[in-house]
């Protein structure tokens, strides 16, 4: 015997979705119109999860900053995945600015789990460089740290 399927109670999803992890307004929001629920409807509860600080976005934006720094990536990037989820640059950076990281310290910590404490040529110092950039973090803390470490890619090796 099949069961008819009850209709959604936005609130309750609202409240279901958050429980599990933070959500951003966006987010939230998209993830109700996927379960069907209208748009003014799912901006009603929004509004009501924010008004219980339910749903809150500069916690939300405190929580993936952080699990972003201690997963090894940089500004560029974090500031790039906040801003679709909604939030500002400027409030992005200012989230970044109240974690105080230490990048030089990221980057070192990045290259060694990614590869040892291994000497590299010329292509293999440009290949560690290229990871780093892609991972969002800016060219001067990359050329600071690789070449303190001897890695430098600007350096001319024809000598």
């Amino acid at each position: 015997m099949r069961r008819t399927k009850e209709p959604v109670n936005a609130y309750e999803k609202g409240i279901e979705l958050l429980a599990r992890r933070e959500h951003s307004a966006r987010e939230l929001k998209t993830k109700l119109a996927r379960r069907g629920i209208e748009k003014d409807e799912a901006d009603a509860v929004l509004s009501r999860l924010q008004t219980k600080d339910f749903q809150n976005d500069a916690r939300f934006g405190e929580m993936l900053v952080r699990t972003r720094i201690e997963s090894g990536y940089g500004p560029r990037w974090i500031v790039a995945e906040l801003k679709t989820h909604g939030i500002a640059e400027e409030k992005a950076r200012a989230l970044i600015e109240a974690a105080e990281p230490d990048w030089s310290a990221i980057v070192r910590d990045r290259l060694r789990r990614r590869y040892g404490r291994k000497p590299a040529n010329l292509a293999e110092r440009v290949k560690r460089a290229n990871f780093l950039l892609r991972r969002g973090f800016d060219a001067a803390t990359v050329q600071s740290v690789t070449r303190a470490e001897g890695l430098d890619t600007s350096a001319d090796e024809s000598d």
